[in-house]
C-alpha cells in the first residue's frame, strides 16, 4: 500500500476554551485532540461515520494509556501522529504522539485499544475480511517506525507510602 501515510498526521491549535486555571491545556482537551485525530484516521480507513451509517458497525475505545509530558498553551500549534500498532479479529491497537509544532517537543502520547462493534447488538464483531486485510497492510506499513517507548507499562509509584499490610 503505497498511499498509506506513515504515520497518519493531524494538525491543530490550542483553543482559548481548552486552557484551565493552571494556565495550560486541560487534560480533557488532550484526549479530545487525540480523539479528533483518530476520527480522521478512521475516515481515511473507511471506519468512521460513513462506515457506521452504511455498515452498522463502528470502533469503540475500550482502553487508553496517556502521558502528559509537556505543557501546551493557548494558540500553540501542535501535530498528532497516529500509527496502527497491531490488531486481531476484533481489536485495533494504535499509538499517538502530540508534538508542539514550534520546537518539535513531545507534549503527550497516548496508546488506545479499540473494539469493532455491531451497533445493533452492541457486541464486538470481527472485522470484515477486506477491512482486516487493509488494516494488516497498514500495520505492516507502520512497522517501519520505532516501537513506542513504555508500551504496555503499568502506572505505579516508585516507593509506595502504603505498602502491604503487616501480617
Amino acid at each position: 500500500m503505497n498511499d498509506v501515510p506513515v504515520p497518519f498526521r493531524h494538525e491543530g491549535r490550542v483553543l482559548a476554551d481548552w486552557i484551565d486555571y493552571n494556565g495550560h491545556m486541560n487534560v480533557a482537551f488532550y484526549v479530545m485532540a487525540f480523539d479528533r485525530a483518530v476520527d480522521e484516521v478512521y475516515d481515511a480507513l473507511d471506519l468512521g461515520r460513513a462506515y457506521a451509517v452504511r455498515e452498522g458497525r463502528s470502533m469503540f475505545a475500550v482502553g487508553l494509556d496517556i502521558d502528559y509530558l509537556r505543557e501546551l498553551h493557548r494558540d500553540e500549534a501542535y501535530r498528532i501522529d497516529t500509527r496502527i500498532l497491531d490488531l486481531d479479529d476484533k481489536r485495533l491497537l494504535y499509538h499517538q504522539e502530540m508534538v508542539r509544532t514550534a520546537d518539535g517537543v513531545l507534549a503527550a502520547r497516548a496508546t488506545w485499544l479499540a473494539l469493532h462493534v455491531d451497533l445493533e447488538s452492541r457486541r464486538a464483531v470481527p472485522f470484515p475480511a477486506a477491512k482486516a486485510a487493509l488494516l494488516r497492510d497498514v500495520v505492516l506499513c507502520h512497522a517501519v517506525l520505532p516501537r513506542p517507548a513504555d508500551l504496555g507499562r503499568r502506572l505505579a509509584v516508585k516507593r509506595p507510602f502504603l505498602g502491604p499490610p503487616a501480617s
